[in-house]
């Protein structure tokens, strides 16, 4: 099976766009092959919303650029997502907010961080718990986009035995579901290098009877200066309550 390659150049398809995209703010960690296989599931489907929260970890910038990068706390057409989030999370989970990686990494302006959800619940949303934060990424990728961005390759394929001597992800378990759909979980330290530099993770995808995916981030959260705060001791949610939100209608769009 030949690379995935490219995945992480979305941000191409709005040429004439000042676009950041949550794939460019991933880029490096995708360095490595078995890596960049295993990212599918999130660093090239985790879309930036059309806006960003207030970020108050922001400190690369004056405090007047600050205000002009902030947008409204429910961006125009995203109005209530993080509550929606909300409702299918456990109690307990934390204070969730909606973000923008790209501002809080790339100092992007919401103009710059804009892309085009697929999801009903697509975003980047800050998860704040016993004093860190941590991150869900939410995507998803209808079939035309799937095909474009694996070039042949099957998303089905089974990362939890890579070929090529590639390394096999952590705790990687994958669960063929009695409707044909296909859910993959693995757990991920983001040793990696580079920046930003990441805590622990679990990613998840589920491809989806249509040809399309819906991948999901549960990061612990940002280690250097841009975080919004201290690393959570446990990802957001745990493996069974992450598979639990990959199974949630909510998640996809409404045919």
């Amino acid at each position: 099976m030949s690379d995935v390659k490219e995945l992480l150049g979305r941000a191409a398809e709005h040429a004439g766009q000042p676009v950041i995209s949550t794939e460019g703010v991933y880029a490096k960690a995708a360095r490595v092959r078995w890596r960049r296989r295993a990212t599918v599931a999130a660093a090239a489907f985790g879309v930036v919303t059309a806006g960003a929260l207030a970020v108050p970890g922001l400190t690369a910038q004056p405090k007047e650029e600050q205000a002009s990068v902030a947008a409204p706390a429910e961006p125009a057409g995203n109005s209530g997502r993080a509550k929606q989030l909300v409702e299918l999370l456990p109690k307990g989970v934390g204070s969730v907010e909606q973000v923008s990686l790209a501002v809080i990494i790339k100092n992007a302006t919401p103009q710059q961080a804009k892309e085009h959800p697929v999801g009903p619940l697509d975003g980047q949303y800050a998860v704040r718990r016993d004093g860190g934060v941590g991150y869900l990424v939410v995507g998803v990728m209808n079939g035309k986009q799937v095909g474009q961005k694996f070039g042949g390759i099957d998303p089905a394929a089974n990362l939890c035995k890579p070929t090529n001597r590639e390394r096999r992800p952590a705790d990687c378990v994958r669960e063929e579901l009695p409707d044909g759909r296909v859910l993959t979980i693995w757990s991920d330290s983001m040793e990696y290098g580079g920046t930003p530099l990441w805590g622990h993770e679990l990613v998840a995808r589920l491809t989806l009877k249509d040809g399309g995916l819906l991948a999901v981030r549960d990061s612990t959260g940002l280690k250097n200066d841009t975080a919004q705060g201290p690393l959570l001791k446990n990802t957001p949610l745990t493996r069974a309550q992450l598979r639990t939100l990959m199974l949630s209608p909510e998640l996809l769009p409404k045919k």
